[in-house]
């Protein structure tokens, strides 16, 4: 984690408490030392952050201290609510919970009458029957496509049978029904799309892949008709 999102995690977390709260509940909260959370808390008092309290006694966030306010669109407030929904909805809890934080911390800076169109949105979501999501195993796909790392699979195909790859995870495409892997398939030397509801054991490799992902998507879409993929 940056300490970018360290910090604007501190000041999310601190808006959920109303009263204070001390620095080693924080600390553990962020998964971080409590000399770092001190530090943290003097550089977002440097840049203007309400913050009050102190070593022992505990901290709070006043209000006062946002982002600067967000102008939006009524098409953008609904493709907003509308795309939080989809992702809270047909994703694994791991990216519901992260959706769901994301709206309400643009909601949190948005002026009252935006944020009241945010909050009223009739753009829903009909709910995913049938679909089986498994939230380690998707947490580990979406780690290892943003780490460039390789996956070892035990995967079993169409007729059932099971074979061991090792792939690079490039991308990973959400259908209604079904979750599609992105990868160059060492076996085959080829580009292939892996079903990950197909995939009986996974493994994130400690190693990267040879190629950045950008390229390996490039030269994947060279090969797909790209009308039929965003």
């Amino acid at each position: 984690m940056s300490r970018t999102e360290r910090l604007l995690d501190l000041m999310q977390l601190l808006r959920t408490h109303r009263y204070p709260v001390t620095g080693t509940s924080l600390a553990s909260e962020l998964g971080i030392s409590v000399r770092s959370l001190y530090r943290d808390i003097a550089t977002l008092q440097s840049q203007g952050a309400k913050i009050e309290g102190e070593p022992g006694l505990g901290y709070v966030l006043r209000p006062g201290f946002t982002l600067p306010p967000l102008m939006f669109s009524e098409e953008e407030i609904e493709a907003i609510v509308l795309g939080s929904r989809w992702v809270a909805e047909r994703t694994d809890t791991r990216l519901s919970r992260a959706a769901n934080d994301a709206l309400a911390k643009i909601a949190a800076v948005l002026p009252a009458e935006l944020r009241h169109d945010l909050d009223s949105s009739g753009l829903l979501v009909a709910p995913s029957y049938g679909l089986e999501v498994n939230d380690e195993q998707m947490a580990q796909v979406r780690h290892a496509i943003r780490a460039e790392r390789k996956l070892e699979l035990s995967y079993r195909d169409l007729k059932e049978d099971i074979s061991q790859r090792i792939i690079w995870p490039c991308a990973l495409a959400f259908f209604d029904q079904v979750r599609m892997i992105v990868a160059w398939c060492e076996l085959r030397q080829s580009f292939r799309h892996f079903r990950v509801d197909r995939i009986t054991a996974l493994t994130v490799s400690e190693s990267r892949y040879p190629r950045r992902r950008q390229a390996l998507i490039k030269e994947w879409r060279q090969e797909m008709d790209l009308q039929k993929w965003p």
